[in-house]
């Protein structure tokens, strides 16, 4: 574990007071006038409920997209810190990898995009630097709103770039971007980090507070991919492991998922859940454990 890298999603917000994702869910269809016409309903897959919402107040009040997004952004910004963030900071991973759209995790509103291309919609490189951390808000952030991803329809081109990028190359104009594929990079031996796709392939990654819904595809795709990459094709190696942490009192329930991700080579750990903030307390404190552990064994 030389490079710690972390995957974080939206539940380490929860434990701070403040608006709820069913909150916001209503304030974007009271923002979008759509509360006659769209109906919530947890069967709504929520990439194709974004599309209804916004689909349907574009249809009958000429809402820009760009407008609603900024309202989201504002809303997102509004998420306060809670003792996780500052917790997950001390434990100085080289890379934090995050869905969420705020800066809670950084501490501080980052003074600068590090990325090797500003990218106005897709979040393939989309990178911020703080106290020596690498920050991946690998679904867009809310300093530049068109990149928030939400919908179908954004879902979809994330995904196609992320594939050109690991299987067949990219064509961004910028010589900063690497025109080879992930791939043959790493045949090559030449893997800068560049993107955040590339530690999918390379560093151990621990991934919590991210429920990891089948409506992530761009997730999903990716572990997939590197799960054939190890097993199937065998065109690279594939030295690293991931780790999902789950509640132990969600495990029989999500039972479906855990043997997804297993088949996608990815270790499943759970650790009693029923208080949140302790159960990522522990998971916080096990990562750090483990770290010190190889710290210690590789400087013998």
């Amino acid at each position: 574990m030389k490079n710690l890298v972390l995957l974080i999603g939206n539940d380490i917000n929860n434990i701070s007071r403040g608006q709820s994702w069913k909150d916001l869910l209503q304030d974007i269809i009271t923002f979008c006038h759509a509360g006659d016409c769209v109906e919530l309903d947890d069967k709504k897959p929520f990439p194709l409920l974004y599309e209804e919402i916004f689909l349907t107040a574009s249809k009958n009040h000429r809402i820009r997209e760009k407008d609603l997004k900024s309202f989201i952004a504002i809303k997102a910004a509004e998420i306060k810190a809670n003792p996780l963030h500052s917790a997950i900071r001390e434990l100085k991973p080289a890379h934090i990898l995050t869905t969420n759209y705020e800066f809670t995790l950084e501490g501080q509103i980052p003074l600068e995009n590090t990325s090797i291309i500003k990218e106005k919609f897709y979040s393939i490189f989309r990178r911020y630097e703080v106290d020596d951390i690498q920050y991946w808000h690998i679904h867009g952030d809310c300093l530049n709103p068109m990149s928030i991803n939400l919908g179908f329809e954004h879902y979809g081109g994330q995904l196609q770039l992320m594939r050109n990028y690991v299987v067949s190359g990219t064509v961004y104009s910028s010589k900063e971007v690497p025109k080879p594929s992930l791939l043959r990079r790493i045949h090559a031996r030449e893997v800068y980090f560049h993107s955040w796709i590339d530690l999918f392939f390379t560093d151990d990654i621990h991934i919590f507070g991210l429920s990891l819904d089948f409506v992530e595809t761009d997730l999903w795709w990716l572990l997939t991919y590197r799960a054939r990459q190890k097993f199937h094709h065998k065109n690279v190696p594939v030295p690293n492991h991931i780790f999902y942490y789950i509640p132990e009192e969600y495990v029989a329930a999500s039972k479906f998922k855990l043997d997804l991700l297993t088949a996608n080579d990815v270790t499943i750990v759970s650790l009693p859940g029923k208080d949140k903030l302790g159960y990522y307390e522990s998971i916080i404190k096990q990562i750090g454990k483990a770290r010190q552990t190889v710290h210690h064994s590789s400087t013998r």
